[in-house]
């Protein structure tokens, strides 16, 4: 339960989890776009790209930028960043116009990936705080999952799919001004400003190191299979690609149960328990891919991957932060800046894939991926 006199300043957090979720728009928007123009493929890939490298850039400056302004005025910034990239298209509609909103909403996630995780420590006890991560993330899945709806039915009902910029760019603008208006107590920062290097040098502690290589296999299988599961089904059964892609609005559907689930369990269950067993569907799911060959199974098994990879992410963040309380800022820039492990493993699983022949080389690769995870639960704290 969350006590009522915490929940007004919860809420306005809870809403800006919902607009961390707006960059998952690039994948509905990048398919309009790529159609409006007539773009390659590798033209099209650009746009998306141009979110995520600013994980990559800004994640560890975004770690020293709240040292000196503070979290909630970082997640405020972020915010008034995001609404300004769903601003930019209202005005102007051309490829380059569409690189600079897409470049905007990358740098504004980065900056709320970074600064939101610490900020909700400040409101919830150290007990509940992987709980609370993990109905942020549920928050934000929402967020994801209406995205492609929203851009469909203004596209097919009101004939401009451009129109999904207003409406969320008004509740990206209502949550900046919620947030804004809303005071909260956080800790002092350092007394000495962190530099780079010195933020780097975290990773020289065995759990923030060990924890950041975890957050890069827990985002290497989420972008993994939301790009595998409907190649399984084209090479599996021969499925147009149309129906293929439902694949992977099951894994979307189960991640998003997963995160509500783990809101509760969390709660009341070790964190470390809770792990474990988020590991093992996932293996378990990886392996009845690798072996059985039959429809109803493979779906089972992608909605199995989707609730076990749930969770990953708040487990291994909190823990992370619960490791160097006195440096969660700079500790929670480098756990974004694994967010590049979707981007490195998706990339290993082609290449084996394609040397392969067949999509079990890719599986292949997330199965490594799940050897260490376990590697990594032993190093967690109940």
């Amino acid at each position: 339960m969350v006590k009522k006199s915490i929940l007004p300043k919860l809420l306005p957090v809870m809403l800006a989890f919902f607009v961390m979720g707006f960059v998952d728009l690039v994948g509905a928007i990048t398919n309009f776009v790529k159609e409006d123009f007539h773009l390659s493929d590798s033209v099209a890939k650009l746009l998306p790209a141009m979110a995520f490298f600013w994980f990559f850039i800004l994640s560890v400056p975004t770690g020293l930028l709240i040292n000196r302004i503070g979290r909630r005025r970082t997640v405020v910034l972020s915010l008034a960043v995001t609404s300004l990239a769903l601003l930019v298209p209202m005005f102007g509609y051309n490829f380059s116009v569409m690189m600079i909103s897409f470049s905007l909403l990358g740098i504004g996630n980065t900056l709320i990936q970074v600064s939101i995780n610490p900020l909700i420590s400040n409101l919830i006890n150290e007990k509940r705080l992987a709980s609370a991560m993990t109905f942020g993330q549920f928050v934000k899945a929402i967020a994801s999952f209406l995205g492609p709806i929203v851009a469909t039915w203004a596209s097919l009902s009101l004939g401009n799919w451009k129109l999904l910029f207003p409406v969320f760019m008004t509740v990206s603008i209502l949550a900046t001004l919620w947030l804004g208006m809303t005071k909260i107590e956080e800790e002092k920062g350092p007394e000495n400003d962190s530099g780079f290097s010195d933020c780097l040098k975290l990773l020289k502690n065995p759990m923030i190191l060990l924890s950041f290589i975890g957050i890069m296999c827990h985002v290497g299988i989420d972008v993994g299979i939301n790009t595998t599961a409907p190649e399984i089904m084209k090479e599996y059964f021969g499925m147009p690609r149309e129906d293929a892609g439902y694949a992977s609005g099951v894994y979307f559907l189960f991640r998003l149960t997963g995160c509500l689930a783990g809101t509760f369990v969390l709660a009341r269950w070790s964190g470390k328990k809770f792990f474990i067993t988020s590991v093992l569907l996932i293996a378990v799911a990886i392996a009845g891919l690798i072996f059985i060959h039959s429809k109803e199974i493979v779906y089972t098994c992608i909605a199995l991957i989707g609730l076990g990879n749930s969770n990953i992410f708040p487990v291994v963040v909190s823990q992370a932060l619960l490791r160097m309380p006195d440096r969660k800022n700079e500790v929670s820039g480098l756990m974004i800046m694994g967010l590049i492990g979707g981007t490195v493993f998706p990339l290993l699983m082609g290449k084996t894939s394609d040397i392969m022949g067949t999509q079990t080389g890719g599986l292949i690769i997330l199965g490594m991926t799940v050897l260490y995870l376990f590697f990594l639960s032993s190093k967690l704290k109940n």
